[in-house]
């Protein structure tokens, strides 16, 4: 009977950390999805954001930092070089 009435209690206990777990998901979503709408509405705040991990990254004591460059920057310079 004591077994039981323990496995029971240990379900419950899973359970309640199952649905807290999901909560917690739910809510981070709703965090996510807020911030991605106002960088939408804000391009300067991804910038920020951007240069913001970068400072953070620099703090470390690696200091190798790769910078993502677009590739349309380089189309000009491809055009050319095909034209020759």
């Amino acid at each position: 009977m004591r077994r039981a009435i323990a496995r029971q209690a240990e379900a419950e206990r899973i359970r309640r950390a199952k649905i807290i777990g999901a909560q917690a998901e739910f809510q981070s979503a709703e965090k996510l999805t807020e911030a991605a709408r106002i960088m939408s509405e804000q391009p300067m705040s991804l910038q920020m954001r951007y240069l913001q991990t970068l400072a953070e990254i620099a703090t470390d004591k690696n200091s190798t930092i790769i910078f993502p460059i677009p590739i349309d920057i380089f189309e000009s310079f491809i055009k050319k070089d095909k034209s020759k």
